[in-house]
C-alpha cells in the first residue's frame, strides 16, 4: 500500500428539502384545509478516526464527498426523508485543516473520535406549519436551507511515542528492525527509507511505538534531499532517539546538522527530549569508540549510548533510557474539535 500523508478533499452537505403546499380534498370529509408536510433535512459530512489505517491513499482516488439532499415534503402531512450522512474514515493522528492549510479544524487522535465538517441544511416548512386561527388556508411553504460546500486538507501525523532521527545511513531502519516487529527496507545507500515506518518496541515487559522517518541532510529545511516533509510525523513523539553513525569521521558535525534542521523546522522539535546514541560500534575498536563517544558527549551536553543495530549490542540500555524519557514527558494537551 502506498503511503500518503496529505490529501485535498472537497465536501458538500446536502440541502434541505422544500416544504409542500397541499390542501386536503377528499370526498365525504367535512373539513379540508392545508396538509403540506415539511421537507427533510440534508445529510451532513463527518470525519471519524478508525483503527487499522495508516495512510490517506484512499483520498487520492476519491476527493469529492457530497451528502444527499433532503426529500421535499408531501401532502397528507408527510415529511420528506432526511438525506444520508457521509462519514469519511481517516487514520488516527489525522489533522483536518481549512483551505488555507494552516487553520486546524480538528485533530483526531482517538479511535471513534468524530467531527462534524459540514452540517446538512434544514428542511423547509410546509403550508400546514403556517396554519393559524386567522390564516386558515396558507398558500406558502419555505424552501429548504442550502448545504455547506467547502474545501479541506487532511494531513496525517503518525502517532508514536518515540521518533528516530539522523542522517541517511545512520542505521535507523536497522535499529528499528532489531528492536521491533517492523520490517523496513534496509540497504547500503542513502535514502533507502522513503516513507515513515512504525514499529512496536518491547522492553522489560512494557511496550511503546517508535517511528522511523527518512534521513535528513544539511539544508533539508531548504528542500535538499527529501526535505522536511516527513518531520511532522515525529512532532507528536514524546522523545527523539538521535542516531549518529559511529563510523563517520565527523560525528560532531553530523550531530549538529540534525539538531540545526530540527530547530529550523519548529521550536517544538527543537525542545523535545532527546536520547543520543553512537551507532555501528561493532565496526570500531574500543579506543575509537571511547574517543568518539567523549566528543559526542561534549557536543550534545549529555550521555551518549554506545550501540550496534547489526550486532544488537547496547539496545536494551538505550530502550530503557527512551522509555524513561517517555514516562517523564509531559502529557500533550488534547485539541478540542471545532464544530460549525
Amino acid at each position: 500500500m502506498k503511503f500518503l500523508d496529505l490529501a485535498k478533499v472537497y465536501i458538500r452537505s446536502g440541502g434541505g428539502g422544500g416544504g409542500c403546499v397541499s390542501f386536503r380534498r377528499e370526498k365525504f370529509v367535512e373539513f379540508g384545509g392545508p396538509d403540506g408536510g415539511d421537507g427533510g433535512n440534508g445529510g451532513s459530512v463527518w470525519a471519524e478516526a478508525v483503527d487499522g489505517l495508516n495512510t490517506l491513499i484512499d483520498y487520492r482516488y476519491q476527493q469529492h464527498f457530497f451528502a444527499k439532499n433532503g426529500q421535499p415534503g408531501m401532502g397528507s402531512q408527510r415529511t420528506g426523508k432526511t438525506g444520508d450522512d457521509i462519514v469519511m474514515k481517516v487514520p488516527l493522528g489525522t489533522e483536518i485543516l481549512d483551505e488555507d492549510e494552516e487553520t486546524v479544524i480538528a485533530d483526531l487522535t482517538r479511535v471513534g473520535q468524530r467531527v462534524l465538517l459540514a452540517k446538512g441544511g434544514n428542511g423547509g416548512f410546509g403550508n400546514l406549519y403556517f396554519k393559524s386561527s386567522t390564516n386558515r388556508a396558507p398558500g406558502r411553504a419555505n424552501p429548504g436551507q442550502e448545504g455547506v460546500e467547502r474545501t479541506i486538507w487532511l494531513r496525517l501525523k503518525l502517532i508514536a511515542d518515540a521518533g528516530l532521527v539522523g542522517l541517511p545511513n545512520a542505521g535507523k531502519s536497522t535499529f528499528l528492525a532489531a528492536v521491533s516487529n517492523a520490517r523496513p527496507k534496509i540497504a547500503d545507500y542513502p535514502f533507502t527509507t522513503l516513507v515513515p515506518n512504525l514499529g512496536v518496541v518491547g522492553v522489560d515487559g512494557r511496550e511503546f511505538v517508535m517511528a522511523d522517518i527518512p534521513g535528513l541532510i544539511e539544508g533539508a529545511s531548504e528542500g535538499r534531499g527529501l526535505g522536511m516533509q516527513f518531520l511532522a510525523h515525529v512532532e507528536r513523539c514524546k522523545v527523539l532517539l538521535h542516531l549518529v553513525d559511529g563510523t563517520s569521521s565527523t560525528i560532531t558535525k553530523d550531530y549538529r546538522t540534525i539538531v540545526t534542521e530540527l530547530e529550523a523546522y519548529s521550536d517544538i522539535l527543537g525542545d523535545k527530549r532527546r536520547v543520543v546514541a553512537l551507532n555501528k560500534c561493532d565496526a570500531l575498536d574500543q579506543k575509537t569508540i571511547t574517543t568518539r563517544r567523549k566528543a559526542l558527549e561534549k557536543a550534545s551536553g549529555g550521555k551518549v549510548h554506545v550501540i550496534s543495530g547489526v550486532a544488537q549490542t547496547g539496545l536494551q540500555d538505550v530502550l530503557r533510557a527512551i522509555y524513561g524519557e517517555i514516562q517523564g514527558a509531559a502529557p500533550e494537551v488534547e485539541h478540542v474539535p471545532w464544530q460549525p
